[in-house]
């Protein structure tokens, strides 16, 4: 199965590697992912509400002319810019676009375990409740905290989880049996946190169905 990952902003080179390298080590035997960069045009980091929208309408085009050959397509970004917000994979007939939050948050709603979520910065966090709000999620989700961290903070896996214990912690006693990892590009290290910590991509590429066109 091929599966193609387009980024949600433009990134260099060497960013593009690291997620790539990401992506063979944690996908599952017989799903192949290729991630690709949105282009020039898209935003270098979601920081506010245009940059979010601009990233979205940047996905898309994006997506719209990636071509043939895939088996699904999804957004690398735990914010699923482009991904339809109804039950199904894709809205429309051609190569189905799947997201990393939607499949995630959905299994957790699926085993009725009551989750929260970690993100960067209070726009995205605006964004990611909006669209758990979209997928009908709501009596499942506890809260989503904000960590206020940098955009340098994405490739920097110890500053990244540094920052989540005390996050984790209030979204645990806010009832989080389980918590999502509010990016797509983050190792999560093993630790002792009062909830177990939900890496997205890990759990979107196991749950994506393999050996069949969907």
């Amino acid at each position: 199965m091929r599966a193609l990952a387009m980024t949600p902003i433009h990134l260099p080179p060497e960013e593009i590697r690291r997620r790539q390298d990401r992506y063979d080590r944690l996908a599952p035997p017989g799903l192949a992912v290729e991630l690709r960069d949105v282009g020039p045009a898209a935003p270098r980091a979601l920081d506010d509400e245009p940059s979010i929208r601009a990233s979205e309408r940047a996905v898309a085009a994006a997506l719209d002319r990636a071509g043939g050959g895939w088996d699904v397509a999804f957004p690398d970004c735990v914010l699923d810019p482009a991904v339809p917000d109804g039950p199904g994979p894709a809205a429309e007939p051609g190569v189905p676009v799947n997201g990393l939050l939607k499949l995630s948050s959905m299994h957790l709603a699926a085993k009725n375990i009551p989750f929260g979520a970690v993100v960067r910065n209070e726009a995205i966090g605006a964004e990611l409740g909006r669209r758990l709000r979209a997928y009908g999620l709501d009596a499942w989700v506890a809260g989503v905290a904000v960590m206020d961290l940098p955009f340098d903070a994405i490739a920097d896996t110890g500053a990244w989880n540094a920052a989540l214990g005390e996050a984790v912690d209030a979204l645990a006693a806010a009832g989080a049996a389980a918590v999502i990892n509010g990016c797509s590009a983050v190792d999560v290290e093993e630790s002792r946190l009062k909830a177990p910590v939900v890496d997205p991509t890990a759990l979107a590429l196991r749950l994506m169905p393999i050996g069949t066109s969907t």
